[in-house]
């Protein structure tokens, strides 16, 4: 019992926000209009779509694959990267993110705690760049004036946090100084969580290679981009009228909602984001819902095949990785 209160503190409150989104989702549009959008939508810009979704999964293990300096073979990356993805839909806490390190891990010459900084920096340009896409959207946009402020604030502390990355990286010997001086009176501490530091400041070689700086800026860009010409071709199957700031508008805010604290595979907060993008933008809340449906459809299609791909051919449960991954969370916060 007291385990469960313990964990309940973690997973209630985004129970709660998914549980109340899903309840005013349901309530705003109509499921039966929705059907009618979706019968109407043009399929050939959806097929398109999916096609980038496709695309973009690929080019994401590239992203990934270059913040790992291209130690792993791409096979393995992008087989982990479905893994992460899968799990994060169906596990709670985030644990995809733990369990694609740990996966990585098993599969390559690079240890748990060298993969995991390599997953927190490509987290933190991807806030950074969804903030942006707001940024620019928003003076496009009637209405929407108050939600440049999100870009803003959520922007400025990520950049806030680069720097601080940036800082340390620079300054490995100093900053595992620092640790083992507030840890000299805890020597288990020391001695465990010293190897620890080390691996995690190496995972954050980005930030001194120039090269592979330039090339990792290259492939998220380029990442992102296809993301943004993706929701736009989304939008339009719907919304004819559509331009590509509203597939900017819609997937700043679509990235933040599947950011905030939910039930597995941002139920009911990623929908939530989509849908109110695209009735803000078009005043078409059944639209937004058809939007919504495609934009998780794909979300989870092709990362689901590649998860399921990998973990079958390694022999790994959905139940056995859980408690792995359970037991490596533990251990890291």
């Amino acid at each position: 019992m007291k385990t469960f209160l313990q964990n309940a503190k973690r997973w209630l409150p985004g129970a709660i926000i998914s549980i109340t989104l899903i309840v005013v989702i349901l309530q705003t549009v109509d499921v039966n209009e929705v059907i009618v959008e979706l019968r109407k939508a043009n399929r050939t810009f959806i097929i398109i779509a999916g096609i980038l979704s496709a695309i973009w999964l690929m080019v994401r293990g590239i992203v990934w694959r270059t913040l790992l300096q291209n130690r792993p073979s791409y096979r393995d990356t992008f087989i982990s990267l479905g893994e992460g993805y899968l799990l994060n839909s169906i596990l709670p806490f985030r644990l995809g993110e733990f369990g694609k390190a740990f996966l990585l891990s098993q599969k390559s010459d690079l240890s748990f705690t060298e993969i995991l900084p390599t997953i927190i920096v490509e987290r933190i340009f991807d806030l950074i760049i969804s903030a942006a896409l707001l940024v620019i959207a928003v003076p496009y946009i009637a209405g929407a004036e108050g939600t440049a402020q999100i870009g803003y604030i959520i922007g400025s502390i990520v950049l806030f946090a680069v720097i601080m990355l940036y800082i340390i990286a620079q300054n490995q010997a100093w900053a595992l100084n620092l640790f083992n001086k507030l840890t000299a009176r805890i020597p288990k501490v020391q001695a465990i969580g010293g190897k620890l530091v080390a691996s995690l400041l190496a995972g954050l070689s980005v930030f001194t290679n120039g090269w592979l700086f330039l090339r990792f800026l290259f492939w998220i860009t380029l990442n992102w981009g296809i993301a943004v010409l993706q929701y736009t071709l989304i939008i339009s199957a719907f919304l004819p009228e559509a331009t590509p700031i509203w597939g900017m508008f819609g997937l700043g805010l679509a990235a933040f909602g599947n950011a905030v604290p939910s039930l597995p595979s941002g139920a009911g907060t990623l929908d939530a984001a989509i849908i109110f993008a695209v009735k803000k933008l078009s005043d078409n809340v059944d639209a937004a819902g058809g939007v919504a449906i495609i934009v998780r459809l794909y979300k989870d299609l092709f990362t689901t095949i590649i998860g399921l791909y990998g973990l079958n051919t390694e022999g790994e449960t959905l139940s056995g990785i859980y408690q792995k991954l359970k037991s490596l969370q533990n251990k890291s916060v």
